[in-house]
């Protein structure tokens, strides 16, 4: 009875899904297969996978692929780096322990739209704090274009990010850290058993599976990037990600079929990218097999 019961507790948000994220997403997809503009979305053609085979050619729709996977994987990477050791920081008995906690969730709270506003202030050329400090330093001769120099806009796109997204990373990672078993510490305390190993032999593989999911639920968030970018550094090539770019033809050009692939096909490359996230967290830690 329990098991013929459980379709009807998923019915009703199965259905909710469908009707926010299946319409829209059909709808995408139907238009990518159009020839359709803002002017003619009640008058359009169908031309199958035309938009599709011109996004395939265009270099701009590749740069901008390149850009988002370069930026996922950097960000993701510093921020589940510094995440783990803040984690590992805040998870020991310290002095005004709860305060520190609190602060290190504010960069995570504010709006990503205010922080990038905020930081493309402070990474200002000519009245930035950041080169105002780093002229006062002695580390730079001159001030930096910091987001319009094509070699620094991305990189300095990635900071404001690891900076907004490491709390995020940190507070998953500690609340993991939180159910290890203080009795496993106490005995390779007793043991004798050196700190780098309690960390790869017990720390590690007990918050294995939160990691995982912190860092899927944050490289989800990172290929779909949209408004740090285009608020720090607007339709810049050497910064658009596919979102930027999907956007840019929507609204922009108006070209609506066209817009609409690059949407499909970024739905495509997040599914792909998340596949592949899923996969390799399922693999042993050192033996490289996956699990049963």
């Amino acid at each position: 009875m329990r098991r013929r019961a459980v379709p009807l507790f998923v019915l009703p948000m199965a259905a909710v899904l469908a009707l926010v994220a299946g319409w829209p997403l059909a709808r995408t997809l139907w238009f990518s297969l159009t020839d359709a503009t803002l002017a003619t979305l009640d008058d359009h053609a169908v031309i199958g996978l035309e938009n599709y085979y011109w996004l395939g050619l265009d270099p701009v729709w590749w740069r901008a692929v390149g850009n988002t996977l370069l930026f996922a994987g950097v960000s993701v990477t510093l921020e589940t780096a510094l995440g783990f050791a803040l984690a590992l920081v805040l998870n020991r008995r310290l002095p005004l322990r709860g305060v520190l906690r609190a602060v290190v969730l504010i960069p995570w709270a504010i709006p990503t739209v205010v922080s990038a506003q905020m930081w493309a202030w402070m990474l200002h050329d000519l009245y930035g704090v950041v080169n105002t400090i780093l002229l006062a330093l002695g580390l730079i001769a001159a001030p930096l274009a910091w987001t319009a120099d094509p070699a620094l806009a991305l990189p300095a796109v990635i900071a404001v990010d690891v900076w907004k997204s490491t709390p995020f990373m940190t507070l998953l990672i500690l609340a993991a850290l939180q159910l290890v078993p203080g009795e496993l510490y106490e005995a390779a305390r007793v043991d004798g058993v050196p700190a780098h190993r309690v960390f790869l032999d017990i720390t590690l593989p007990l918050v294995w599976p939160a990691v995982m999911v912190a860092v899927i639920f944050r490289t989800l968030d990172a290929l779909r990037v949209f408004d740090l970018m285009y608020v720090l550094t607007g339709n810049s090539r050497e910064t658009m990600s596919m979102s930027v770019y999907a956007r840019q033809h929507l609204i922009e050009f108006q070209d609506v079929g066209y817009g609409s692939a690059a949407s499909s096909a970024l739905v495509l490359v997040v599914a792909l990218v998340t596949a592949l996230a899923i996969t390799a967290g399922r693999l042993r830690l050192g033996d490289g097999e996956p699990e049963r």
